[in-house]
């Protein structure tokens, strides 16, 4: 290749939580559609959210165990967008204050050497439910909606698909090891977003890059990553240029396709959700966490 793949995960991960972030629903797999709902989690008009303690526990010592700084403040924000698995209009998110700052794993590049790989911020959000598209007809259950997540963001430092998939193997080990998620990748418990582009050899720009969306394999990312900078790669050489937008990975093709053009933050108009108070997280509070590691 005449090019350089520049590659940055953003990895989210259910908590291992009996109950969902901002209210008391089980969160439970399997179960019988919407049979775990409750006037929060499906927005009815004056229900009000409440922090789960445990889900916060979970994502501070996920944070500790991937090296990450843990934020004293934190707030949640609204994250704007409508889709029919969401019920408010909007996600509960982090934005400007996340739970965890940097941080950083240690992975073996193509050549068997160490390198590091920095994690950006780790943020907690709560999933939306799922759409159920059957002939002419689309259903939704909201089970899943309200279920504790993590979203670990990483800085653009992988430049192989071998780089990437041992990322993700490393906190993969990390957060089942710690017991925070279960790490059930075919359940949807662990899944990641592929930012990736492409430069000439040599180059420190950053190109123009496209989102992979929901990859729930070690295999498909591998690839998926393959797959696209193959395609990227062609369109260079013919003189084309790469849209900024989202793709999905066909598993059974062995290819990306186009899903939509790709939304920038300011397109989401977060804003500090005004039901949830500032969490204001104790040094003695976090060290006790990191004694149970």
């Amino acid at each position: 290749m005449n090019y350089e793949v520049v590659i940055g995960l953003e990895i989210h991960a259910q908590l291992s939580t009996k109950s969902k972030i901002f209210c008391g629903c089980s969160t439970e797999f399997g179960s019988s559609a919407n049979s775990h709902v409750c006037h929060v989690c499906s927005a009815q008009p004056g229900a009000l959210p409440v922090l789960n303690e445990k889900a916060l526990e979970f994502a501070i010592k996920a944070g500790l165990a991937l090296n990450c700084s843990i934020n004293t403040y934190s707030e949640f924000a609204r994250k704007n967008y409508f889709y029919p698995d969401l019920p408010k209009g909007y996600q509960i998110s982090q934005s400007d204050y996340p739970v965890c700052g940097s941080g950083f794993v240690n992975v073996e590049d193509d050549q068997g050497q160490l390198k590091k790989i920095r994690i950006h911020h780790i943020h907690m959000e709560e999933d939306a439910g799922k759409n159920i598209h059957q002939g002419m007809h689309s259903y939704i259950n909201l089970n899943r909606a309200g279920v504790p997540l993590i979203e670990i963001v990483t800085e653009p430092d992988m430049r192989s698909a071998t780089e990437a998939v041992n990322f993700l193997k490393k906190v993969h080990t990390a957060l089942t090891f710690c017991e925070v998620c279960n790490g059930n990748m075919q359940e949807g418990n662990l899944r990641c977003d592929v930012n990736l582009s492409l430069r000439p050899k040599g180059s420190n720009q950053l190109n123009t890059r496209v989102e992979i969306k929901n990859i729930n394999s070690f295999k498909f990312v591998e690839e998926a990553i393959e797959y696209e900078s193959s395609r990227q790669e062609k369109i260079y050489d013919e003189g084309g240029t790469i849209l900024q937008e989202t793709r999905m990975y066909d598993a059974d093709n062995g290819e990306t396709y186009s899903l939509r053009s790709k939304e920038d933050a300011h397109d989401y108009r977060y804003f500090p959700d005004p039901d949830l108070p500032a969490v204001q997280i104790s040094d003695s509070y976090i060290q006790k966490l990191k004694s149970q590691l």
